[in-house]
């Protein structure tokens, strides 16, 4: 039995291995190649049948080697926004894979084991070679070096090899993520092959059920400006939003990091719209070895003119490679060469992507995002939801002006079958509280009291706003047509979905509505029990925010405890919230070996 040994392939322990050998008749020429077809983290005889096929339950994987462990790709700070493409292609281009070498013992854990055992029989002119199809998809490594043809006394020892991924699964329509790889041996004119197959390992999504290990949001730069089209002094109160939030992160035990942004663009602090978080994972002894994968969101601005466009991809998008690309993290991206129409581009984000966790019959979840009469980039969508084993589910999300899947909902946690329900923004209990205030004689107390909002509308002004009514219940129609495709996709009951009172309105400048209060579902999960929701800054009755206790009571049912987060001005006013302005990786741990239970 031959054995793969993952890390460091030091000289005592390739010596402590004991080759199986295999004999090769007089007159006869064969040829064995070897991957872990049976996926238990080894490469042994018992991975011989049916290698040179895959499917859901056998078939050797790989991973696409698109992380830095060396730290070797570096960033110019003063590239960071430069207008037009060409320091986004020169960034994603360096990674692990870019290079014909291992870089080094942490590198190596990320090449999937192939074998080819010893045999006796072979002359000292027989002769091997390796061909890859795709040959663009990977290579393979032998003895330290990128490796094409094997010697003679290659094959009569025996010779590990690795096999580096050069890229992950993009359009299935033009690749479908395996490749096979052939051994032939030649020998005296006799000539054998032997063929393996292998499948790129998946970007998978995580899920908010999940622990956050590290919280990411953004940090600005002193004087920063940037052209966005947000109110006077919005982003602003960053030193309330990092305090609350500070708060949150460590009640949960996660890590808090800020990722500053570039220096005229620091408005553009939407962590969770720049990128969302994946990981690949393959087979190894003992359960897997994952790499994070950020993908990076399809946003594409055109900085030229009508006359002379020059496509740019969003420069806050540079910071993923400057901040979090190193071990065990990758970087990728899939950019149009022409910007998107603006409504159509607010949906290449990550906040219009999120992930329903695993249930019955979708054993590694489901990806949901927003789409309808506006829809995302065709190839950063495919990207993101054609990886093959999460299937998507589509809602519609045109009628918001910014159009994101989590403003209207987000996973938590529930005592039923599944684990988990969904919490929705509900319009209608909005209103519902709102006139419960005014029967209680609170009709004047004011929304956002507590802030320095420039606008504070008391319970009865928006009461006797006949179009405000009008369009906050047009909103709770179309989070009705939600809910119905989503209760039927995953067979949740509407009793037992958790409902957060937000008031909806027009955009003053967008076409499409918004969260006029902030928006509760659309907070962080820290754990599974914990969530950080944006304050609501509801009217007061009896000095009880009725918003926040409604909230509260809400989650508390499912065995979840919130912590408020100040967003109003850093996020809120800017149309988003808690996490659009974070994001997180998260412990996947345990869901990681995606290649069990498939079907």
């Amino acid at each position: 039995m031959r054995r793969w040994v993952t890390g460091l392939a030091t000289a005592a322990v390739v010596a402590a291995s004991t080759p199986a050998t295999v004999a090769w008749g007089a007159g006869t020429t064969n040829a064995e190649l070897r991957a872990d077809v049976n996926r238990d983290g080894l490469v042994t005889r018992a991975d011989e049948a049916g290698e040179g096929s895959w499917s859901g339950q056998r078939g050797a994987i790989f991973l696409a080697n698109v992380d830095d462990d060396e730290r070797r790709c570096s960033v110019d700070p003063a590239t960071l926004e430069d207008p037009g493409p060409a320091v986004d292609t020169k960034l994603a281009a360096c990674n692990d894979s870019a290079d014909e070498r291992i870089n080094g013992p942490r590198d190596l854990k990320d090449l999937a084991p192939l074998d080819v055992p010893a045999a006796r029989g072979l002359s000292r002119s027989a002769t091997g070679r390796l061909d890859v199809v795709p040959a663009d998809k990977a290579r393979i490594f032998a003895d330290g070096q990128v490796a094409e043809e094997l010697s003679a006394d290659q094959l009569r020892r025996g010779v590990r090899l690795g096999l580096e991924g050069r890229d992950v699964l993009r359009d299935r329509a033009k690749w479908d993520g395996t490749i096979t790889v052939t051994l032939t041996v030649t020998d005296h004119g006799r000539t054998a092959t032997d063929v393996v197959k292998l499948r790129v390992a998946p970007l998978m999504l995580q899920n908010d059920l999940q622990r956050a290990e590290t919280i990411l949001a953004g940090k600005p730069n002193q004087g920063g400006g940037g052209e966005f089209p947000y109110p006077p002094g919005v982003p602003g109160e960053w030193d309330a939003f990092a305090k609350t939030l500070g708060k949150a992160t460590r009640s949960s035990g996660a890590k808090l990091q800020y990722v500053q942004g570039t220096p005229n663009g620091w408005k553009d602090m939407w962590l969770q719209d720049t990128f969302e978080p994946a990981t690949a994972s393959m087979p190894a002894a003992g359960g897997a070895h994952t790499m994070r994968v950020l993908i990076r969101s399809g946003n594409v601005w055109d900085f030229g003119t009508p006359e002379e466009p020059l496509p740019t991809p969003r420069p806050a998008g540079r910071l993923l490679f400057r901040d979090l690309r190193g071990p065990d993290v990758g970087v990728v991206q899939e950019l149009s060469p022409t910007a998107s129409p603006d409504a159509d581009d607010l949906l290449n984000m990550g906040g219009n992507i999120e992930t329903l966790p695993p249930y019955a019959g979708y054993p590694n979840g489901r990806v949901l995002y927003g789409a309808g009469e506006r829809k995302p980039d065709p190839g950063f969508l495919e990207l993101v939801t054609g990886q093959g084993f999460q299937d998507p589910v589509r809602v519609d999300t045109s009628w918001l002006a910014i159009g994101h899947a989590d403003e209207t909902t987000h996973v938590v946690r529930a005592d039923n079958a599944r684990g988990w329900t969904l919490a929705v923004a509900d319009p209608r209990l909005a209103e519902k509280l709102l006139r419960e205030a005014q029967r209680a004689g609170a009709g004047n107390e004011k929304l956002f009291a507590d802030t320095n909002s420039p606008r504070k509308p008391t319970v009865d002004e928006i009461l006797a706003d006949g179009k405000h009514l009008a369009n906050n219940r047009a909103a709770a129609e179309h989070i009705d047509e939600q809910l119905a495709i989503l209760v039927k996709a995953t067979g949740l009951r509407s009793d037992e979905l958790v409902r957060l009172p937000v008031f909806f309105e027009a955009h003053p400048e967008l076409p499409g509505l918004r969260a006029m209060t902030p928006g509760l579902m659309n907070g962080l999960s820290l754990t599974d029990r914990q969530f950080a929701a944006p304050d609501p800054h509801g009217p007061k009755v009896g000095g009880v925010d009725v918003f926040k206790a409604t909230a509260e009571r809400a989650l508390r049912r499912t065995g979840v405890r919130v912590h408020w987060v100040e967003n109003f001005f850093w996020s809120h006013l800017g149309g988003g919230e808690v996490h659009c302005a974070t994001n997180a990786l998260r412990d996947t741990r345990g869901s990681d070996r995606w290649w069990l239970d498939q079907v």
